[in-house]
C-alpha cells in the first residue's frame, strides 16, 4: 500500500510562486518515477511534470515549461514542485502520483489558486 500526500498549496496573486511537495510512504520500492499533475475547474485531470528518482530526468507538459521545476529528495521519499510565474489559468488541484499514474495512487491533493 502506498500513501502520498501533498501539500504546499495555497491563493496567490499572478506572477506569484508556490512550492508544492508529495510525501509518499509505504510500498514504494518499486515506483521509478513520480509526477505531478493537476484538474481544474470543469476539466479533465492533466499531467504535468514528471520526475525519475535515479537519475532525477524530468519531463514537463508545453504549458508551464520554463515556469515550473519538479525535483525530489531520494532520502525523504519527497517529489517537489516549484512553481514561478503563476498564472490564473494555473489554477487547480495539483496531485503526485506514480508515473504512469495508478488509479489506486491519487490523493486528495493540494489547492492551488491564482488570482488576476
Amino acid at each position: 500500500q502506498v500513501q502520498l500526500v501533498e501539500s504546499g498549496g495555497g491563493l496567490v496573486q499572478a506572477g506569484g510562486s508556490l512550492r508544492l511537495s508529495c510525501a509518499a510512504s509505504g510500498r514504494t520500492a518499486s515506483i521509478y518515477a513520480m509526477g505531478w499533475f493537476r484538474q481544474a475547474p470543469g476539466k479533465e485531470r492533466e499531467f504535468v511534470a514528471r520526475i525519475r528518482w535515479t537519475s532525477g530526468s524530468t519531463s514537463y507538459t508545453d504549458s508551464v515549461k520554463g515556469r515550473f521545476t519538479i525535483s525530489r529528495d531520494n532520502a525523504k521519499n519527497t517529489v517537489y514542485l516549484q512553481m514561478d510565474s503563476l498564472k490564473p489559468e494555473d489554477t487547480a488541484v495539483y496531485y503526485c502520483n506514480r508515473y504512469p499514474s495508478r488509479a489506486n495512487y491519487w490523493g486528495q491533493g493540494t489547492q492551488v489558486t491564482v488570482s488576476s
